[in-house]
């Protein structure tokens, strides 16, 4: 049956108000910047978002101002410290979480040379295979990399300005992920973190470093590269010009990649428990406590914020990207709430009615720029519900197929619950959607909701001393929703899978025609 459920889990509090002191996080993400205010015992204290342009020069190509991400973080910490009551002296750290794989070039003088590139952008699919080949083809690239040239990484980036852009390539001395650029500005550092290299597909993933080898076969200067922390290093201290609102002097960590570290906020930290984000893209998570060898590129394994750790997922790229796309396209009048409401209405398998989530391409299952979205079996009785129902469990049963290759990748795991995150996790409708196709209990945690920002404030926190390590912190989550799954909806859904797993390989060719 269904089941539903909010609790709080209380913990007695040992700290006094007056001896507590208090963590910041940032994640700079692709709509906007969130900052966040938590205390020692990892409960929220204040969070507030600014938001910022996002440009599309041509189809298929994602671009951002690097001076609006800091603009928009100076305005949202600055409110974030008001709104916590906390005294900016006892803020004792700040820890960064960002939208990964984007380029920011720095000139000789560190200014922007061009907008930045950003995670989404498809305009790198022949420097991918131009990479790919230069290596020796797949398996020569894993053994240096352990990760195949995705056209979301920064790696694929750098060849495309030096071939299209040869004059803004000269200019670059450096460059930085986004994250890493705004903690640039607020500490005069330049610096990244092992996880967030690992999405540049230029960092060897075993060895926590950059791949030498590739980089030199590449004819890259290896000067231009910044210097990488683990998430719980030092990497800077907030400058007398920062203007953020906290005290000059405060440590800033290195934090992570936000497909990393926003699994560490929602408590993703031991081997079998699966995570699955639904924010602007999507994410299949699970940690792993030893390195393994990524077979045939499927997946992507990074550097975990544990430093003993890494990590292996999938990225979807159109996951809560598609029901933006449906509210502004097709229902702008509504709420999202009223979205969820009539979605609801909808039996499960939306009366047969399947939706292919690759607006902006795909990058898992199927690494395709090319690949498009699709609404297959859609018919005069289909109405408004089944068309927003649709696309929830379009998604979900992308994220699955993710899942199914975590699974493959690793036979022996049996895993028992599944904790979500990210805006798809706000809605009860899609919460039981993902509880009846994945066939397993579906969680939500407190802080998880936070998003990357509570990753990196915790992870902060960890590196200030306020706990061991990140398992500890942790502890500090609480339990928010538990889902459980309906059986007559899962058999449902395993009745829809093949078929909605047969429609990229049907379709591939004509997406390609198209493209």
């Amino acid at each position: 049956m269904k089941g539903e459920y909010e609790y709080t889990r209380f913990l007695p509090s040992v700290i006094q108000a007056n001896d507590m002191k208090y963590l910041a996080g940032i994640d700079v993400g692709t709509t906007g910047v969130k900052c966040i205010i938590i205390g020692q015992d990892g409960k929220l204290q204040s969070s507030c978002t600014e938001s910022y342009p996002y440009y599309t020069p041509n189809p298929g190509w994602s671009e951002q101002d690097p001076s609006d991400w800091y603009k928009a973080t100076k305005e949202a910490m600055k409110k974030a410290v008001e709104k916590s009551g906390a005294d900016k002296k006892d803020i004792i750290a700040l820890g960064f979480s960002g939208q990964m794989h984007g380029l920011v070039a720095l000139d000789d003088n560190d200014n922007v040379i061009r907008p930045s590139i950003l995670w989404n952008d498809q305009r790198t699919d022949e420097e991918c295979k131009e990479i790919i080949a230069a290596a020796g083809g797949l398996e020569k690239l894993l053994d240096m990399t352990n990760n195949t040239m995705l056209t979301g990484y920064t790696g694929g980036k750098i060849l495309w300005l030096r071939k299209h852009e040869p004059e803004n390539f000269k200019r670059m001395r450096s460059f930085l992920m986004p994250k890493d650029y705004v903690r640039y500005c607020i500490t005069g550092q330049k610096a990244t973190d092992a996880s967030d290299a690992s999405g540049t597909g230029l960092f060897d993933v075993g060895k926590r470093k950059w791949s030498d080898q590739l980089i030199s076969i590449l004819g890259l200067d290896k000067s231009i590269f910044p210097k990488v922390y683990e998430s719980d290093e030092v990497a800077g201290y907030v400058s007398k010009d920062a203007d953020i609102g906290l005290a000059e002097g405060t440590p800033v960590y290195a934090g992570g990649g936000d497909a990393v570290i926003q699994t560490t906020g929602m408590g993703i930290v031991k081997e079998g428990t699966i995570g699955i984000i639904i924010g602007t893209s999507g994410i299949v998570s699970m940690s792993l406590d030893s390195f393994g060898r990524n077979t045939g590129g499927l997946l992507q394994y990074f550097c975990n914020n544990d430093r003993n750790k890494w990590q292996a997922f999938g990225c979807q790229l159109s996951s809560g990207g598609s029901m933006e796309w449906v509210h502004d396209s097709l229902y702008p009048g509504e709420s999202f709430k009223d979205l969820d409401a009539i979605a609801s209405k909808s039996p499960a398998g939306s009366n047969n009615l399947l939706f292919l989530p690759y607006l902006t391409g795909e990058r898992c299952p199927y690494a395709d720029p090319y690949a498009k979205g699709v609404f297959f079996g859609l018919t005069r009785s289909h109405g408004k519900g089944d068309i927003i129902r649709s696309v929830m469990e379009g998604v979900t049963l992308g994220l699955r197929d993710i899942y199914e290759l975590i699974l493959n990748a690793n036979p022996k795991m049996k895993p028992t619950e599944i904790i979500s995150s990210g805006g798809g996790s706000r809605s009860p409708l899609w919460r039981q959607i993902q509880a009846d196709i994945f066939g397993l209990p579906v969680k939500t945690l407190t802080g998880a909701a936070e998003g990357g920002a509570y990753g990196a404030a915790i992870v902060a926190g960890v590196g200030a001393g306020i706990w061991r390590n990140i398992e500890d912190a942790a502890e500090c989550l609480e339990d928010e929703t538990l889902t459980m799954p309906i059986e007559e909806n899962s058999k449902a859904y395993e009745k829809l899978y093949p078929v909605y797993r047969g429609l990229y390989s049907d379709l591939k060719n004509r997406f390609r025609e198209l493209g």
